[in-house]
């Protein structure tokens, strides 16, 4: 008798979607509303089938009236929905702010805590194709900046789905972020209606020489690099998967950094005003006797990404980067053949605005 395999490798993209649809079967009061969300695309495959199954009056299409819209769900979320608003883009949520900051991430405190927000949004960042300045930004730090406000960005596809769970059913608002080159990587997502902590890190990889606090894609990235600097230079860093941008997990990182004492954070966003600049800071402040050397910030350049897929080759900072600034950290060789043989190993394979297909799990 043959045993089925425990390991269930689903996309990220797939993961969302089950974690919809198992959220809008335990609870009818949740709602999915967004530019685009019963479009035959479904939000790259996210919302596909939802409105069939749940009907168009809890599965519906938004007009292009981002900030109307949010003060609907807003509304709704008091009056005692769940709704989960979609934005293809974060940029398309900069229309919503005042709703969100003003409004979603206040009305628990201007009441005295006797209201709640239960409203998800989630919001869709990336690179490659094309995207230009205005959809190519990744904003998470905004939005953190904001008390109230919950900020999440999960890396695997299993707390895709935990995760989403997580948030739906959380009662304050929760700013929901998927980098769109995720949504193809495979995990193991388990069938049951499982959750995800909304305020914990994870280790990705295990080491003891250097720490890389890693946000979103950029832990794909470091758990790539750690792979490589492992098999090729015997230098095992820890990647750790901060999953959280708001609440910041900073037990996880003083916990791995007295193992290390080196810290490099990787982030999506662009440097100024970064949440890896935010790290950094309270390392400074509460962890500075752990660190053996200056902590480094890997993230974009201070300047908006060209549309032109030609001009934006080495815009974005990768696994390469990663593994460039441990070596700098340690006080490494980087003329030596293994170093060669690292380089090779972590080269992109096909161009470079697209994603990196090696990248998968189970993590």
């Amino acid at each position: 008798m043959q045993t089925e395999n425990p390991i269930r490798k689903k996309t990220f993209a797939f993961a969302i979607r089950e974690g919809l649809q198992q959220a809008m079967e335990n609870d009818f009061s949740v709602i999915l509303i967004g530019e685009g969300v019963p479009d035959p695309k479904s939000i790259f495959g996210t919302t596909e089938g939802l409105q069939e199954q749940f009907g168009r009056k809890r599965v519906f299409d938004m007009p292009l009236a981002e900030n109307g819209m949010t003060g609907i769900c807003i509304g709704a979320a008091i009056s005692g929905m769940r709704p989960v608003m979609v934005h293809q883009r974060i940029d398309f949520a900069l229309l919503s702010v005042d709703q969100l900051v003003n409004n979603a991430a206040k009305w628990h405190f201007m009441f005295d805590g006797k209201a709640n927000v239960p409203f998800v949004v989630r919001m869709i960042v990336g690179r490659g194709w094309g995207q230009g300045p205005q959809h190519s930004q990744s904003l998470q730090a905004m939005f953190a900046h904001i008390p109230g406000l919950k900020v999440v960005m999960p890396t695997t596809a299993h707390d895709a789905k935990g995760m989403m769970i997580a948030a739906i059913e959380d009662n304050g608002p929760v700013i929901f972020i998927e980098h769109r080159w995720l949504h193809y990587v495979e995990d193991h997502v388990p069938e049951t209606n499982y959750r995800v902590p909304l305020d914990k890190a994870k280790i990705l990889h295990t080491g003891d020489r250097v720490t890389v606090a890693a946000f979103s894609y950029m832990a794909l990235e470091a758990h790539a690099a750690a792979k490589a600097l492992h098999s090729f230079m015997g230098i095992d860093i820890e990647v750790l998967d901060m999953r959280s941008v708001r609440p910041l997990d900073m037990d996880a990182v003083f916990t791995s950094l007295r193992k290390t004492g080196h810290l490099i954070v990787a982030d999506t966003a662009t440097r100024t005003g970064s949440i890896a600049g935010e790290v950094i800071s309270r390392v400074a402040e509460k962890g500075w006797d752990m660190l053996r050397s200056a902590p480094v910030a890997v993230a974009n350049p201070d300047h908006p990404l060209a549309t032109s897929h030609h001009m934006s080759d080495g815009y974005y900072p990768g696994e390469q980067t990663i593994a460039d600034a441990v070596i700098r950290m340690l006080g490494g060789d980087k003329v030596s053949g293994d170093y060669e043989q690292l380089c090779a190993a972590l080269r992109h394979v096909g161009p470079h605005d697209t994603p990196n297909r090696s990248f998968s799990g189970p993590f």
